[in-house]
């Protein structure tokens, strides 16, 4: 069995996308598990139907007013770069009206809603194919991994919602007496639960660079230092992950294929810039391809 993993990433997801186009159109791998976390969470669902198009165009249009119905931060540019601060105004508001979030991202719940149509739900469920998004219950302290199998329409796009729900910044849900938030909080790469499902073989894109590259400047304002501190913490998580999964694999003979980013992309995926995002689709299909196409044996040539 099969499986494609993707990682949390918030707007890098487009270049998992990108990867996965060409995993999937152009070296035609068919996949019996998909697994996503946050940003993985809302590709999955598109990609187990081969509906890539579709999924495309939607991270080549989206934006902040896309995914926050209450936006905790503003953009504004200085000497060419992104300056991002808190929008106090809107957190304020947040808080009188009893939020416990910076942020809400109720958009994107409808987003996913009209993406994902009932009819797009019943024949995904009625195919063979497996997709699980991954989700951090802040309640009970454990990670739950969501099947499509186990839910019906409204349930299971609750859960891809909450799965990419980057808490404080985003919604905090209560569901069945319990709070929930981005699964990346505690599973960023779910390799080890594809492996659990059964997976053979798992191709796996990281939304990182396989080694880090760069010192960051020194925080500017309290909103860059509260994403460089959960940048700092997710990255502990990722590696662990990695490490588990490839343990896992060991013992079990499972073939793990890593799709790193070749480049940082940002050092904020919280901006969702469209031309940036079109571009970064265009790379991850660009890197798979050439990482494939490396990784070929050389045929040796026929004899006259």
């Amino acid at each position: 069995m099969k499986a494609l993993v993707i990682s949390g990433g918030g707007s890098k997801g487009a270049f998992a996308g990108g990867v996965a186009q060409f995993l999937i159109e152009e070296l035609g791998r068919e996949y019996d598990i998909f697994v996503g976390t946050s940003t993985g969470s809302l590709l999955i669902s598109h990609l187990a139907l081969g509906k890539i198009d579709k999924i495309k165009n939607i991270y080549s249009s989206v934006d902040e007013h896309s995914i926050f119905s209450v936006c905790p931060y503003k953009i504004r540019k200085k000497y060419g770069a992104d300056i991002i601060t808190l929008n106090h105004f809107n957190i304020l508001k947040n808080f009188i009206k009893g939020k416990k979030t910076f942020g809400e991202s109720e958009n994107l719940r409808k987003l996913i809603g009209n993406s994902i149509t009932r009819d797009e739900f019943d024949e995904l469920k009625a195919s063979n194919r497996n997709v699980v998004v991954t989700v951090s219950n802040l309640s009970l302290n454990q990670v739950e991994y969501k099947s499509i199998n186990d839910f019906g329409y409204e349930e299971f796009l609750d859960w891809i919602w909450i799965s990419s729900n980057y808490t404080p910044f985003m919604s905090l849900v209560r569901k069945n007496g319990c709070e929930y938030a981005d699964g990346g909080l505690g599973s960023l790469v779910p390799i080890e639960e594809a492996i659990q499902l059964g997976a053979t073989e798992v191709d796996v894109v990281v939304l990182h660079t396989e080694v880090s590259f760069y010192n960051k400047m020194p925080s500017r304002n309290a909103f860059e230092l509260l994403t460089s501190m959960f940048t700092f913490v997710l990255e502990r998580i990722e590696n662990q992950n990695i490490r588990i999964g490839k343990l896992v694999a060991n013992q079990r003979d499972v073939i793990i294929n890593l799709y790193y980013t070749p480049t940082i992309l940002t050092t904020n995926s919280l901006i969702f810039n469209k031309e940036k995002m079109t571009r970064w689709w265009k790379r991850g299909y660009l890197y798979a391809k050439n990482k494939n196409t490396e990784s070929m044996p050389i045929q040796p040539e026929k004899q006259e």
